[in-house]
Parts: structure tokens; C-alpha cells; sequence
């Protein structure tokens, strides 16, 4: 837990003073080996499922994800849960997204008071929880689904008292752990109603959403079980919002501190050019990350970069690292989205936010389409300014990075 509240200052000084490949024992995971070359990291994504394990590289994400997550299993288990989540966001899906989202970005926007300093990583993490919400039940009005989204929106924001509690689940019997097993335990139940309602809905079939879908027996008369499609949804709705949210606060952030790419974002809201406006939020996920690195574990010993790595050691590509890498990126501590336009865009594997190969992440394409909407509605809507001069500072959160204040910005409308 010391090394991920420092990470983000310490990875990139091993880097440079262990080179592209380094070994360190951390806990929980035990032996890692980060690594920065991009040639080495494409081995690992291109490498058998059977042998590069990326739900035992995420098992510390188990205790609030569940162990039927799309996350935490690995080879048939998770191939089975994949292939019925893929549906809610392939191409046709990402396309009917875009109407609503767009309804709540405004919807959001008209809360939105001027000339008063606010934190927009706040606003964003409520707004894109509105988003998912939406998508994941179809509606994200009624009394349970407003009593689950103040309970998730709490549950979901992991700080140390989570992580503690995951690492000695006997401190959920004391203080502050007895409150958090209790709002933990009451948004299951709710999550559980929900699905055993839905199940007996008589517009089941009919319904889009990801739950009557995930309901809908598949083709190999397998459906999932109560407790497997509460993990899945607790999945969807924490990773749903919470990276797009930070991806947009650091991106608010950035624009306001910079006045002339905060024009041409502008404009381009104004315009309809949503190629500026992704580029924006590939740039924000560039330089800074919303998950550092990504893992597997080795099931059997591998060959990389000339070492022979132990099977039940973890490979770590860092993210961090390669986004932040001069030989892939110019000033890489700059903001400039023009990197992702045209013949400027990066070399083919230096950008993976949402990691790669086969465990790319199911939600890539929603999060860029759902961040440049909000971008979109906002920018036409208003003029920001950051509430003080001096740029914030980058925090630890969870498994990644946040602005320290919230990205506190000032908005006026246009």
C-alpha cells in the first residue's frame, strides 16, 4: 500500500535507473516484474491466456468486484462471461448510446452554477455514474436505484480503508469497516432484488439494457446465476464510470490551464469535430493514466527481454512508463492533443490505457465515445478558467492518479 500511494513518483526513477525490464516484491501480489519496452509488453498481450493470466494479475480488485467478475477469472470462465457482455458495447450499441448520453451531459450541465469554483471530478464521476446506470438497467429513476446509486457511489470510491479491509477482512467487525460492510452488504441486496424482479419481467425480452440482456438465456442453455450477474454489474458500474470520470477531470483540467487548446476544443465543439475532441481525452489518458500498469500471471515460466521469469511471478506493462517514455513521445510531459491527429499519432502499442490483446478492456469505445460527448455539451455550453493559477498536483486513487483538489475549475456561460 506505501508503494501505490508513491508509485507515480518512484516507478519513473526505477525506470531510469533499472532500465525497460526490473523485478521488485510487492505485496499482495509477491514478485512483479514491470515492464517498459513495447516490443516485450506486445509479447505479453499476444501470449496464450493459458499462460499470461490477467485475473490473477487483478486479484486484489476480487473482494469488491466478486469472484465471477469479467475481471478476476481468466481462460474459459471469463471467455464464457466476455462473450455475453460483448453485445452492450459493440458498434451498434456504442451508436444508440449517444442520444442519451447526450441527454445527461446536458441534464448535468443545467446543475452547473457560474463564476463558483467546483470540482469537476466530482461532477464527472456523478455524471458518468448516471451514464452507466442507464445502460446497465434501462431506467435510473425508483426507489432502489436511487438508494443504490447514493450507496455505490460511496462504495465505489476505494480509498484505504477498502484496501486495508480486502488485505484483513476482520477489521470489517470494527468502526469505520463496520459502516463500509454495511453499505457493501445493503447495495448486494438491492443489486440482488433488482435481478430476481427483472427476471420475471413480462417486457423482459424486449428490453436493451445490460441486465435483461445478460437474463436472456444464451445459446449454450447456460444463463449466469443471481450471485454471477450481481459481479458482473457491480463490475460494469464501477469500472463504467469511475476511469472516464478521472479521464475528464484531467482533461477539464488541462484545458483550462491552457488557453489556446481550450479554443480549439471549443471550436471544435462548436463544429462537430469529434476527432479533436477524442484526441483531447486520449491525451488526458496519456499523461496521466487512469490505471498505472496491467497484469498477469505466469503460469509457466516465460522468456522475455533475455530473462527466464518464474512461473507465479506477475508481468506488469506499465502504462505509466510508456506513456511518459521520450521515445515515443516528444515533451512527454506536455499536454498536446494534436499527437492523436493525423500522421502524428503514436506508434502502434505506446498508447493502451485500456491495456491489450485479447483482455482489452469491453468498455474502450463507450468510455472515448461517452467522454467526448461530455466534452462536447460542455465546451458549447461554457468557458472555463481554473480556480487558481498553479496547475493541481497528481494524487494516488485507487489504482491510479487524480487531481489533488478535484480539478476545481471556474465555468461562465458561453
Amino acid at each position: 500500500m506505501l508503494l501505490s500511494r508513491f508509485q507515480h513518483l518512484l516507478m519513473p526513477l526505477l525506470h531510469r535507473r533499472y532500465g525497460d525490464l526490473f523485478h521488485m516484491r510487492v505485496f499482495p501480489e509477491g514478485d512483479v516484474v514491470q515492464m517498459c519496452d513495447i516490443e516485450q509488453i506486445k509479447q505479453v498481450f499476444s501470449g496464450p491466456a493459458s499462460v499470461f493470466h490477467a485475473g490473477e494479475g487483478n486479484i486484489a480488485l476480487k473482494p469488491i468486484m466478486g469472484e465471477h467478475s469479467v475481471l478476476v477469472t481468466d481462460e474459459d470462465v471469463h471467455l464464457r462471461a466476455r462473450k455475453l457482455l460483448m453485445p452492450a458495447f459493440n458498434g451498434a450499441a456504442l451508436r444508440g448510446y449517444r442520444t442519451m448520453m447526450t441527454d445527461v451531459a446536458e441534464a448535468e450541465a443545467d446543475t452547473w452554477r457560474a463564476g463558483r469554483p467546483f470540482s469537476a471530478h466530482d461532477r464527472m464521476r456523478a455524471l458518468t455514474f448516471e451514464i452507466i446506470l442507464r445502460v446497465v438497467f434501462g431506467v435510473s429513476e425508483g426507489p432502489r436505484l436511487d438508494e443504490l446509486r447514493a450507496l455505490l457511489l460511496s462504495v465505489t470510491q476505494i480509498g484505504t480503508l477498502q484496501v486495508l479491509a480486502w488485505q484483513s477482512p476482520r477489521l470489517y467487525r470494527f468502526g469505520p469497516w463496520r459502516a463500509l460492510a454495511e453499505k457493501e452488504q445493503r447495495s448486494n441486496e438491492l443489486l440482488l432484488d433488482e435481478i430476481r424482479e427483472r427476471r420475471t419481467a413480462p417486457d423482459l425480452a424486449a428490453r436493451t439494457d445490460v441486465l435483461s440482456k445478460l437474463l436472456t438465456v444464451p445459446a449454450d442453455g447456460s444463463p449466469m446465476s443471481d450471485q454471477e450477474l450481481r459481479d458482473q454489474l457491480i463490475t460494469l458500474l464501477l469500472a463504467g464510470h469511475e476511469t472516464t470520470a478521472t479521464a475528464l477531470a484531467w482533461a477539464f483540467h488541462e484545458l483550462a490551464h491552457d488557453p489556446a487548446r481550450l479554443d480549439r476544443a471549443t471550436a471544435a465543439a462548436d463544429t462537430g469535430d469529434d476527432a479533436y475532441l477524442e484526441a483531447v481525452v486520449k491525451e488526458a489518458m496519456r499523461l496521466r493514466p487512469v490505471v498505472s500498469e496491467v497484469g498477469r500471471k505466469l503460469t509457466e515460466p516465460v522468456e522475455i527481454g533475455g530473462y527466464r521469469i518464474p512461473a507465479g511471478w506477475t508481468v506488469m506493462p506499465s502504462i505509466q512508463l510508456v506513456h511518459q517514455d521520450s521515445r515515443h513521445y516528444d515533451d512527454p510531459g506536455e499536454f498536446r492533443p494534436e499527437r492523436f491527429l493525423g500522421a502524428d499519432a503514436p506508434a502502434s502499442g505506446a498508447w493502451f490505457p485500456f491495456g491489450g490483446g485479447v483482455r482489452r478492456c469491453l468498455g474502450a469505445g463507450f468510455s472515448l465515445i461517452e467522454a467526448t460527448v461530455v466534452l462536447r455539451v460542455i465546451l458549447s455550453r461554457f468557458t472555463i478558467t481554473p480556480d487558481r493559477p498553479r496547475r493541481e498536483s497528481a494524487r494516488p486513487h485507487t489504482i491510479g492518479v487524480v487531481p489533488a483538489r478535484g480539478s476545481r475549475i471556474v465555468v461562465r456561460p458561453r
